[in-house]
């Protein structure tokens, strides 16, 4: 198995979480670290940390993108240097207790129709708390993390969900290259905020299932989500926005939608009414959807063709 890491000005985070992968009990192949132009120390301590390492393994890669490409982008460029049986999709900020990847590769290597699955995250700052436990999507095509916020010894009990959170998501590569559009495992085009929900919608179109291991547990910094929308950077907000109606127009059927009208309708009236009145900038993303919507047809085609799932 291999994990994949991408960075963007995360030089406070980076080695502890590399230390907790080199921790793991289960043998890593390689680890691939895709950095997207960081502006402060991430690169300078990645190339010390590795001179450092020599010839130790696992090998660790470190791929220096001259300008910040995104999330997507970055792990499907990591996804490209490996041909692991797994894949742990691991974000910086996140540390592994030393079981995360035994207890989740033995979930899955047991149930072939897993192809993705996660353990309990909970945050650093109050380890008591969960982070994440997967995700769910209501009836309004609103995505969460299952758990957010709630006492961590409530979520005991492992079982499937609707998909698992990029913050440290193990995947299949059979999974990978079943579901991947024009190479593409994550969209590229998402550049970076529900991609992972994306990723677990296409998934199950396509017959595979996701899976909550409660034995395997990582603690996230969780960043700028710790305060309100006015510490979200305009573009994350903007990606946020028009990155779940694109993942909607490619994923979701029409008899599906119709029957979820009543549902959306209420939603839609009054977050876009509020974008419109506290937000318009955010409103301004609906170019790039237009300007895409030849691509987005492409791939909704293709996703739809091969539907599995009821």
């Amino acid at each position: 198995m291999s994990v994949h890491i991408v960075t963007y000005n995360s030089q406070d985070d980076i080695l502890i979480c590399i230390d907790h992968v080199l921790k793991q009990s289960y043998p890593i192949d390689s680890i691939v670290i895709v950095d997207n132009a960081s502006s402060d120390c991430t690169v300078e301590y990645l190339r010390q940390f590795l001179e450092q390492r020599g010839e130790q393994k696992p090998p660790v890669e470190l791929i220096e993108n001259k300008v910040n490409v995104g999330f997507a982008p970055g792990h499907n460029q990591a996804i490209e240097q490996t041909n692991s049986d797994y894949v742990l999709v691991l974000n910086p900020d996140v540390s592994l207790e030393q079981n995360y990847i035994s207890e989740i590769i033995h979930c899955m290597s047991s149930h072939p129709e897993v192809g993705s699955a996660t353990g309990i995250l909970k945050l650093k700052a109050d380890p008591s708390i969960v982070d994440t436990t997967g995700l769910i999507m209501n009836k309004a095509y609103r995505a969460f993390d299952r758990g957010s916020g709630e006492q961590a010894s409530k979520w005991s009990q492992s079982g499937f969900v609707f998909g698992v959170s990029g913050a440290a998501a193990m995947y299949s590569r059979k999974m990978i290259r079943n579901i991947s559009i024009n190479g593409e495992f994550f969209d590229n085009d998402f550049f970076a905020y529900k991609e992972d929900v994306d990723v677990a919608w296409r998934a199950q179109v396509m017959g595979w299932k996701a899976y909550y291991v409660a034995e395997a547990v990582g603690l996230h910094e969780r960043g700028w989500k710790k305060g309100g929308r006015e510490s979200i950077p305009l573009f994350i907000r903007k990606a946020s926005y028009i990155n779940r109606y694109k993942m909607i127009y490619k994923n979701e059927r029409l008899s599906s939608f119709i029957k979820k009208v009543p549902h959306v309708l209420a939603y839609e009236f009054a977050s876009n009414l509020y974008f419109l009145w506290k937000e318009p900038k955010v409103l301004q993303e609906w170019g790039s959807f237009y300007k895409k919507r030849s691509e987005l047809k492409r791939k909704r085609a293709q996703i739809q063709a091969v539907r599995t799932r009821e």
